[in-house]
């Protein structure tokens, strides 16, 4: 059995983060594992609180995985610092972890920040280059270039400069752009790829960038080529997007386990 690990925050409303991942994980039958890296006061309107946890435990979690379970792959989501960035780095380095999804998690869907401005700079130098994949959406990509990103050629000219901070492979996701088409671009520093669907016309999709970068994890443990991964992982998270749930007063979850059934009781 292959075995995940997300170094993610929790969420209490379930439906982003550490949850939604460990969901995901199930749903594409890898072990899940976590380190929790902050603790958030959420539900699917807004986000009241966060508190991080210290670097070190951080850090000590992904330890007692690596030293008894193992990692196949891992991913990580919300690293609320740069102390946290530097510690995740650290010990993927340290017993040279990967494959390494990275989900640059800045702002919660709700518009609340859930990395510190400082962080950004770590995230680049620190993590970035250690990274086989990393899946910014327009936003979190126009914060880590320093400029908008609001068409195809901005996606495209985000990649390239992405690509210099050292992953392997950058997936620009387009899901923010207006348009009947939702395209994700691609891009291994010689060529793009893009993934293009219909967009769908959902209002419960909390916890999709989160459940797209913890299957594309699950997919590297089976998959050949990170262009294969990322087709498959995106065709999962259609269907759970399709079929997400109406939970709560705002923006509800997908249904991450609609591969097994879709009528609730």
């Amino acid at each position: 059995m292959k075995k995940v690990l997300t170094v993610a925050g929790s969420d209490s409303g379930g439906g982003a983060g550490i949850q939604a991942d460990l969901k995901t994980f199930a749903a594409l039958r890898v072990y899940g594992t976590s380190a929790i890296t902050a603790v958030t006061a959420q539900n699917t309107s807004r986000v009241t609180g966060v508190y991080a946890l210290p670097a070190e435990f951080v850090a000590r979690q992904v330890e007692a995985v690596v030293e008894d379970i193992g990692v196949d792959a891992l991913k990580t989501g919300m690293l609320a610092n740069s102390d946290i960035i530097r510690a995740v780095a650290g010990v993927v380095r340290k017993y040279g972890l990967g494959p390494l999804v990275v989900d640059p998690v800045m702002v919660a869907q709700s518009g609340d920040v859930l990395m510190e401005k400082e962080a950004i700079a770590a995230l680049r130098e620190e993590l970035l280059p250690l990274a086989t994949i990393v899946s910014p959406n327009l936003d979190e990509a126009a914060i880590l270039t320093g400029r908008e990103v609001k068409t195809l050629e901005d996606m495209k000219a985000a990649a390239r400069t992405i690509f210099t901070f050292g992953p392997d492979w950058v997936l620009i996701k387009g899901g923010h752009m207006e348009g009947s088409t939702v395209t994700d671009l691609l891009y291994d520093g010689s060529g793009y790829s893009y993934f293009s669907s219909p967009r769908l016309v959902v209002v419960n999709t909390h916890g999709s960038g989160c459940t797209y970068a913890a299957a594309i994890a699950a997919m590297l443990t089976r998959k050949p080529s990170v262009p294969e991964a990322v087709r498959e992982a995106r065709q999962y998270l259609l269907e759970a997007l399709a079929e997400g749930l109406h939970i709560g007063k705002g923006s509800g979850p997908l249904h991450h386990l609609v591969r097994y059934y879709r009528d609730w009781p």
